[in-house]
């Protein structure tokens, strides 16, 4: 199995599993399929979520940060919505339940990831500055998990929906992609007024 999926701490399985048995979580979430869903749901595919500080054009490693583990919540084989926990002084704790667009994409990137011939520890990544989610393939299978360095060979894959001029869904080495990303948050040229 090329993809390797880390360990969510167990605080966290804890709190997502906890929601999950709790009416009063269920029936308030967002989410009409979690809602309305019957059969047993079951929290799989842990991933760590982490989120990029800042797009730097100085040529420095971009850094990043843990901010959640997501879960797949799963029910008759099939992820009907997505639970996050959030860090706390005390550990993990569940965060919320939700649904999108990101589900399907998250489940289509895991699956060609996983038809790769090349060993990854697989990760999110937000790009709060493009409004924009990633599958992170770090190429340190046995990293931990809550590491934050981008290297220039993992590979990052655009979930959809993506910023205009960047495809879905296709892989990128983060050494090809950072150029494209720096240049979309770099202001432009003013235009002068003569």
């Amino acid at each position: 199995m090329p993809l390797h999926v880390p360990s969510a701490p167990a605080p966290a399985l804890r709190s997502v599993l906890a929601a999950l048995g709790s009416p009063t979580a269920v029936r308030e979430a967002r989410t009409s399929a979690l809602r309305s869903v019957q059969g047993p749901l079951s929290p799989e595919l842990p991933l760590p979520v982490h989120v990029l500080d800042r797009i730097a054009g100085d040529g420095t490693t971009p850094l990043t940060h843990l901010a959640a583990w997501r879960f797949l919540i799963r029910s008759e084989g099939r992820a009907i919505a997505a639970a996050d926990t959030m860090r706390t002084p005390d550990g993990w704790a569940f965060s919320h339940f939700f649904e999108g667009p990101y589900l399907a994409s998250t489940e289509l990137a895991l699956g060609q990831a996983e038809a790769s011939a090349t060993s990854y520890q697989a990760r999110l990544l937000s790009i709060p500055e493009l409004y924009m989610l990633t599958l992170w393939l770090h190429g340190d299978t046995g990293a931990d998990a809550s590491g934050g360095v981008l290297a220039p060979a993992d590979v990052l894959v655009p979930l959809a929906p993506a910023p205009p001029g960047i495809a879905a869904h296709r892989p990128h080495r983060v050494a090809d992609l950072l150029p494209v990303m720096t240049l979309r948050v770099s202001p432009g040229p003013l235009l002068s007024s003569a």
